[in-house]
């Protein structure tokens, strides 16, 4: 299979028109026409997803997060970025990223960490549009399966995807009355604070929330647990792999990146 046969299976599942305007997904380095049969799924390109990308034999990297974000004057081992791309160039890897296509796209990221998360009936916290008449965008709200309290929801957040930590802002909000109605913004989700307010939630699971941001959040009722910016967008990895698995069989092999939570309490 060549990378851009890769690259059209990906893009069914999250194409790049549900991207938003700022991001840049896609092919970011290496060949179209490169022969894949080994695929590497990560959340991050890192040093060390580079060098297992190279020690592994793989072709191709699909991660999340794309490495280039802004124009790029020079690609050198000078800096780390530029290091990073030198390296798969050399190793003929091509690279593809899939960051707010698939945060938003349907069936990806918002959905699948809603589903976790016990979230039904859920529509997008902050619409971006439709694709195939169904409404897509950024993060979700909808009511819980099983309505629990405040702090029973953050532990089972904390238990369902992992997290070593979970930090809470407002955790005495919803101590007597269940959690009812609870959104999920996954990776950094600050800015989504006045939609959840706005549509009704009484609580927002989200990443990357300062301290102003919580506190803020608290006094207008909104209990927010910050699972960090990795802690719910790991399970792009496993969705990744089953998608593929399920579209190309053993025509590729895929191996993914183990989870490996950024940051530890000492």
């Amino acid at each position: 299979m060549k990378c851009k046969e890769l690259m059209e299976i990906l893009e069914m599942l999250a194409p790049r028109r549900c991207a938003c305007e700022w991001d840049n997904p896609g092919l970011l380095a290496g060949r179209t026409e490169k022969e894949v049969k080994k695929v590497l799924l990560t959340v991050d390109v890192d040093d060390r997803t580079v060098e297992t990308a190279i020690r592994e034999g793989a072709d191709m990297i699909v991660s999340h997060h794309p490495l280039i974000f802004k124009a790029v004057k020079h690609v050198t081992d000078e800096d780390f970025i530029g290091k990073r791309l030198v390296s798969m160039i050399q190793a003929d890897i091509s690279y593809f990223a899939m960051h707010t296509n698939f945060d938003a796209a349907p069936g990806c990221m918002a959905d699948v960490v809603a589903d976790r998360l016990g979230i039904v009936f859920g529509s997008p916290l902050e619409e971006l549009g439709e694709e195939n008449g169904i409404p897509f965008g950024i993060g979700k709200i909808g009511v819980l399966k099983a309505p629990m309290n405040g702090r029973a929801f953050a532990k089972m957040v904390k238990e369902e995807f992992g997290l070593p930590f979970v930090t809470v802002y407002g955790s005495e909000l919803w101590e007597e009355e269940p959690v009812k109605v609870a959104a999920t913004c996954p990776g950094s989700g600050s800015s989504t604070i006045r939609d959840a307010l706005e549509k009704g939630a009484q609580v927002l699971v989200t990443g990357d929330i300062g301290h102003h941001d919580g506190i803020d959040a608290e006094a207008q009722g909104l209990m927010i647990i910050d699972a960090g910016h990795y802690g719910l967008e790991h399970v792009f990895m496993e969705f990744m792999e089953n998608y593929l698995k399920e579209r190309v069989g053993e025509e590729l092999e895929i191996i993914r990146m183990p989870i490996a939570f950024p940051a530890v309490v000492i």
